[in-house]
C-alpha cells in the first residue's frame, strides 16, 4: 500500500479516514436527525425571532448541533484512548486518533450523514439498525477496535 493511501485510509493512528468513518456517518444520520426534530420543535415555539424565518438559518442550527455532538464525542473518546478508564480500554482503542481524523474527518463525516438524513429521512432507521450492529460486533465481538482495519488490509 503506498504511503500517501496510508495517510487518507488507514489505521486511525496515522489516516484520516478509517474503517470508523462508516460509523460516522450512520451517526450522522441518526445524530443529525435527532437535532434536526429537536430545533425544529423549538423553532415552532419562538415564534417572532427573526433568525429562524429562512430554512438556511435553520440548518445551520442544526449543524452547530451535529459538530457539538461530534465534539462532545470527540473529547471523551480522547480521555478514553488515553487512559481515563483503565488499560483494557486503552488495548481496545489502540491507539490515539490522528488529528486529521479526531478533528476534521470524524466531524465532517458527522455532517455529511445529517445532509443525508436531511435528503432521505427513510435511511434514519436502517441506519440505526446497522450502527447498533457495528458497535454490537466492535465492542463485543471482535477483540479491539482496529480488527476490521487490520483484516481489510492484511
Amino acid at each position: 500500500m503506498p504511503l500517501m493511501f496510508e495517510y487518507l485510509f488507514g489505521l486511525k493512528t496515522i489516516a484520516a479516514f478509517d474503517v470508523w468513518s462508516v460509523e460516522h456517518i450512520l451517526s450522522g444520520l441518526s445524530v443529525g436527525n435527532i437535532v434536526k426534530k429537536d430545533n425544529r420543535k423549538h423553532v415552532k415555539n419562538i415564534s417572532l425571532v427573526k433568525i429562524f424565518e429562512s430554512h438556511s438559518s435553520v440548518i445551520r442550527f442544526d449543524i452547530i448541533g451535529v459538530l457539538f455532538v461530534a465534539y462532545l464525542w470527540e473529547t471523551i473518546e480522547h480521555y478514553l484512548e488515553t487512559g481515563l478508564a483503565g488499560p483494557r480500554v486503552i488495548f481496545w482503542f489502540q491507539g490515539v486518533e490522528a488529528w486529521s481524523n479526531r478533528i476534521v474527518a470524524d466531524p465532517l463525516l458527522m455532517i455529511l450523514g445529517y445532509y443525508i438524513a436531511l435528503k432521505y429521512s427513510k435511511l434514519v432507521v436502517p441506519a440505526r439498525v446497522i450502527s447498533v450492529i457495528w458497535l454490537f460486533i466492535h465492542v463485543f465481538i471482535f477483540p479491539h477496535s482496529m480488527y476490521l482495519q487490520e483484516l481489510i488490509f492484511k
